[in-house]
């Protein structure tokens, strides 16, 4: 196992799933660019590995056979520079889930779960979004996400700049008083966001946290995870996510 490690219950299991899942996700979305520098074609054939620490690594298959842990897809560079950057990332993201969905059940197997604990591991695993519709910007469940206003912060209204600035920073101040009125509208606007999910990690929308929208892709992305703070989004005037940031030094 990797270091000795090896979850042995449901709970143990899904957390090593949702590690692993923030690793592969990060990569195809935060650290796309240097994920993609890594996947050169003329390399051999590599594999996009995520790791419970929730880092990741593109590297060769391990040289045991049989493996400790199912095997990544292997081979995932030489498709690169033969199809469009946003498909050959889709690509990944399916192969990742399947892999995701071996290791998790792989355990599982090990360890003996039954049928109950089969069931419970795959609907824990289930209400999370796939990496690929994380990757492929599916995951919003709600059409209004796009021009809905977030009640989150005036510097995220301030960041989202398709007409709804000064609309948005008017919103966010005036439920600072909370009368009956404006209880409603803040109920309203986290019931618009309540199918909104992370650009970056697939979680789901906050009342309580920091959220920024990429004014290129339109996706809604947890502060913590592109690593903006409120402070600091005060000075952005078009906010572009890592992947948007990144595809014009990338290779398509």
């Amino acid at each position: 196992m990797e270091g000795g490690y090896a979850p042995r219950t449901v709970e143990e299991v899904y957390v090593d799933f949702k590690a692993r899942r923030t690793a592969l996700i990060k990569a195809l979305t935060i650290d796309v660019a240097e994920f993609y520098q890594l996947c050169d074609p003329e390399k051999e054939n590599l594999c996009l590995y995520g790791y419970p620490n929730e880092q990741w690594e593109v590297n060769l298959p391990a040289d045991e056979v049989p493996p400790e842990l199912p095997e990544p897809a292997l081979g995932i560079n030489f498709a690169r520079d033969g199809m469009k950057e946003k498909d050959w990332l889709s690509l990944v993201a399916v192969h990742s889930d399947t892999w995701l969905i071996s290791v998790a059940f792989y355990f599982g197997s090990r360890f003996g779960f039954d049928r109950d604990d089969r069931k419970r591991l795959f609907g824990l695993i289930n209400e999370l979004p796939t990496v690929f519709e994380v990757v492929a910007g599916i995951a919003k469940k709600n059409p209004r996400e796009r021009s809905a206003v977030s009640n989150q912060s005036s510097t995220k209204a301030k960041s989202n700049t398709r007409g709804r600035g000064s609309e948005s920073q008017g919103k966010y101040t005036k439920m600072q008083g909370k009368d009956s009125d404006e209880e409603g509208l803040e109920e309203e606007e986290e019931e618009d966001h309540g199918d909104t999910l992370c650009g970056a990690c697939g979680g789901d929308y906050a009342a309580d946290e920091f959220w920024i929208c990429c004014d290129v892709c339109e996706k809604w992305f947890h502060g913590k995870c592109v690593k903006i703070t409120p402070a600091r989004a005060e000075h952005i005037k078009q906010y572009k996510c890592p992947a948007c940031s990144s595809s014009k030094k990338v290779r398509v």
